[in-house]
Parts: C-alpha cells; structure tokens; sequence
C-alpha cells in the first residue's frame, strides 16, 4: 500500500484524481496540499494547508511513493506576469525538487500540448521548461501528460476554451495521424492514466493526448 501526495485536487482533472486514489487499492494515504481549510470525511485522506510561498517549511509533508502535480492557471486568474510564472513554472519545479531529495518514487505532471522551452508563448513555454527539469532530476518513474483540450465540469467557464472545444469536436472526425493528439479529451481520462503510470512499468515517459486514451482505453 502506498501514499499519495497531491497538488491541485480542486481543479477539473485533481478532483476526478483525488476520487479515483480514494477509491484505489494502491493507496491507503493520499496527502492533499491546499490553500485553505477544506472538509473531506474519508479516512485515507491528509489535509495539508500549504503556504505555496514558503515551499521549504513543507519538506517534511512532501514524502510519499507517488506525487501527482494538478495544478495550474490561466492569465485571467492570474494576470500578475510575476505570479503567472511562479503558479506555472517556480512551484512545479520546487515541488518536485523536494520531492525527489525525499525519495520520492514517481512524479506524475500534467503538462500541456505542444509544450516547448523555446516556445514565444508563456504557457507552453512554461511547461516545456518544467519537463525539462523533470527530466533532469530522473525519478524512477516519470510521467509528463500533454493533454489537448480537457472536456469536464468546470467551475468556471473560459469562452475561449468551450469555443475551441467545440471547434475540435466537430474537426475530430477529420483528425488523424500526427493531429490526433488535438482532439479533446476527457478530464477523467486524464486522473486514469496518471493513475496507471504511477502504478506500471511503462517505457515511455511523455504521453500526447491521443496516447492518453489509448493508455486508458479498457483501464478502470
């Protein structure tokens, strides 16, 4: 039986995650690192209230087998450049640094679709730059998930999102080979294939969206 540590369980593919863990029999932990108090009666589940600015006073929370990175945000809720960057580039790779000086078995991070380092835009550029440190801290298990566009109940809606989601949902039918990966996927798909990765020897490290679904496709 293992403990789970994870960051970002209120967003569209943590919350689908954090049910998935609760109801595995892999895990008997999961540690969820918040912003503020929450309630969850499940006896499995640790509430750690986290200061995402003092990172370091969390060293000793941060152990665990199998770390699951969720989080992230969008420049509409975080419109400060300063704070974008750090949500999206300084706390993953923190994260995972204490994570892998605490031995920490596998890191699990959900990334995005044509992430690049080198890219123009912050977003992709910003997920490109943390796989590049992933890599270099060399987990025994390493999985980087480049979602397309993620179907799901979302809290808040982002026009331009549902707009795109639309758009490739109508285009899939017309998507194969290399632009397979841009047809949207299912949020819940997403939390099942971070599952499997953790819990399987697989010899890939980077999925793309399409090989997402077909990692997940007959998983429960």
């Amino acid at each position: 039986m293992k403990t789970a540590l994870l960051f970002g369980s209120s967003g569209l593919v943590g919350w689908h995650l954090l049910n998935q863990l609760i109801k595995s029999k892999n895990y008997n932990k999961i540690k969820i690192f918040v912003r503020s108090e929450i309630v969850i009666n499940e006896p499995k589940i640790e509430i750690i209230k986290t200061d995402f600015n003092d990172l370091e006073n969390h060293k000793e929370d941060v152990k665990g087998d199998d770390c699951f990175f969720c989080i992230g945000t969008t420049k509409q809720n975080s419109p400060d450049k300063k704070e974008y960057q750090k949500v999206e580039l300084e706390i993953p790779k923190k994260i995972a640094k204490i994570a892998r000086a605490n031995s920490v078995n596998s890191f699990i991070f959900i990334s995005s679709i044509y992430a690049n380092p080198k890219s123009s835009g912050d977003y992709v550029k910003f997920k490109g730059l943390v796989e590049e440190e992933l890599k270099k801290l060399k987990f025994s298990i390493l999985g980087i998930l480049r979602p397309s566009f993620l179907m799901g109940d979302r809290k808040k809606n982002r026009v331009g999102e549902k707009i795109g989601i639309m758009t490739f949902r109508l285009l899939s039918p017309l998507l194969f080979g290399t632009l397979k990966k841009m047809k949207p996927i299912n949020s819940e798909t997403v939390a099942k294939a971070m599952i499997k990765i953790a819990n399987e020897n697989l010899e890939k490290t980077v999925f793309e969206s399409d090989e997402i679904v077909e990692l997940t496709s007959g998983y429960i």
